[in-house]
C-alpha cells in the first residue's frame, strides 16, 4: 500500500517501562518459593532436589512467560501499536531483574556472608544468573509472541 497510515500515539500504560516491569514480576511470582529452596540449596549447602527443582522452575517460567507476552502481544495489537518486538522480549526478561532483587534480599536477610570478596563473588554470580534468566524469559517470550502473530495474521486475506 503506498498511502502512510497514520499510528495513534501510544499514550497508554502499555507502552511505559512500567508495565514491562509488572508482567516481569507475574512469572517471577509464579515461582517465588521454588527460588527460595533453589537458592537455599546452592547457597546454604541444603542438598535438595536440585535438578528437580530447575527443571520445574524451567518450565513454569517458560510457560507464564509465553503466555503473557501473547496476551500482551494481543492487546498492543488492538491498540494499534505495531511495535512489539523488543516489548515482548522486555516484558518477561524484567523477570531477571525481580530475580536479582530477591537475592539482594536474600543475601540481607538469610546468609551471613562477612567481607567483600565473599559479597563480590555471590553477587557476580546471581548477576550472571540474572541475566541468563532475563535471556531466557525473553527468548521465550519472543518466540511465542512471534509464533502467535505469524499464526493471526497467516489467516489475513489481502485481495
Amino acid at each position: 500500500n503506498q498511502i502512510a497510515r497514520v499510528l495513534p500515539s501510544s499514550d497508554s500504560l502499555l507502552s511505559h517501562p512500567v508495565a514491562n516491569l509488572l508482567v516481569g514480576a507475574m512469572p517471577f511470582s509464579t515461582i517465588c518459593i521454588e527460588i527460595y529452596f533453589l537458592m537455599g540449596a546452592i547457597w546454604l549447602h541444603q542438598y535438595y532436589f536440585l535438578m528437580g527443582y530447575l527443571f520445574v522452575i524451567t518450565i513454569l517460567v517458560g510457560i507464564t512467560s509465553s503466555l503473557l507476552s501473547v496476551v500482551m502481544c494481543y492487546v498492543r495489537l488492538c491498540s494499534e501499536d505495531h511495535r512489539w518486538w523488543w516489548k515482548s522480549f522486555c516484558d518477561s526478561a524484567s523477570c531477571g531483574f525481580w530475580l536479582f532483587l530477591y537475592s539482594i534480599w536474600f543475601v540481607a536477610f538469610r546468609l551471613n556472608l562477612k567481607g567483600f570478596m565473599p559479597m563480590m563473588v555471590y553477587f557476580t554470580y546471581m548477576a550472571m544468573i540474572s541475566v541468563a534468566v532475563a535471556l531466557y524469559c525473553g527468548a521465550v517470550s519472543f518466540l511465542s509472541t512471534l509464533w502467535f502473530t505469524k499464526t493471526i495474521y497467516s489467516t489475513v486475506k489481502i485481495d
